[in-house]
């Protein structure tokens, strides 16, 4: 675990290095539920395609990694549902100027971190961490070459600060994986997402994964995919091959 220092204090945040030690790197934001051992099996998973993966706790205002982590058993809609209840008013406290003012700490930690090489550097985000991937990849435009994110909600809206208005600035290429059915992130939003993206000229993938609930790439949650979870990394490695090697 790295410490971060941002205006506000400390985040925790894990590091995965690839097996050869250097590449470019990778910001990575987490679900609603916190860093986690699921958290580091995907981080670790994105490094062994050879990239430095960061992957901060961006709840660190609320509390330590320990102190925000997940309590009782995920694997149940119940059990999901309940930490949710815990876990959703995190995401009201993280204000979209807060999350911006955080970016800055974060790309800056993973650019000292050992290994990271020149050039640009990608980002993704589940869940709530798409939202948080798109203001980095919309406020460092010249940095970051290819965001993605996969089942994230709240997306597009009328709202001033809302992370489509991000496009507008961004210069990456974008992959999009929204879930089926979710109430977070309708249909008519991913179309209009996708109108978004090309309105502000960007190359993107912008996909709804047939049969795949919010969350589906947690393992340890009850909304967990497999297949959507493999088409999802699959896509993502793709991505950073293309714009980060």
């Amino acid at each position: 675990m790295l410490s971060i220092s941002t205006t506000d204090g400390v985040a925790e945040a894990i590091v995965a290095t690839p097996p050869g030690g250097s590449g470019p790197g990778v910001l990575f934001f987490m679900d609603a539920f916190g860093l986690r051992p699921r958290i580091r099996e995907m981080a670790e998973q994105i490094a062994s395609w050879g990239y430095v993966v960061l992957a901060p706790n961006v709840f660190y205002r609320d509390g330590t990694v320990s102190e925000v982590a997940p309590q009782g058993d995920l694997t149940s809609p119940e059990g999901r549902e309940a930490f949710f209840q815990v876990a959703g008013p995190r995401i009201g406290h993280l204000t979209s100027d807060l999350a911006v003012k955080d970016n800055d700490a974060y790309l800056a930690a993973l650019r000292s971190l050992p290994g990271v090489t020149p050039g640009p550097v990608g980002v993704v985000g589940f869940c709530m961490g798409t939202r948080l991937a798109m203001r980095a990849a919309g406020h460092h435009p010249g940095e970051v070459a290819a965001c993605a994110g996969f089942h994230g909600g709240g997306l597009i809206s009328d709202a001033p600060d809302s992370p489509h208005r991000e496009l507008a600035t961004a210069t990456a290429e974008f992959l999009f994986g929204h879930a089926d059915n979710d109430g977070s992130l309708t249909p008519q939003n991913a179309e209009d997402l996708g109108a978004a993206l090309v309105e502000a000229g960007l190359t993107a993938t912008n996909e709804i994964y047939e049969g795949a609930s919010h969350g589906y790439t947690m393992s340890d949650t009850s909304s967990w995919n497999e297949a959507a979870f493999v088409r999802a990394f699959a896509n993502l490695r793709e991505l950073y091959a293309r714009t980060l090697s």
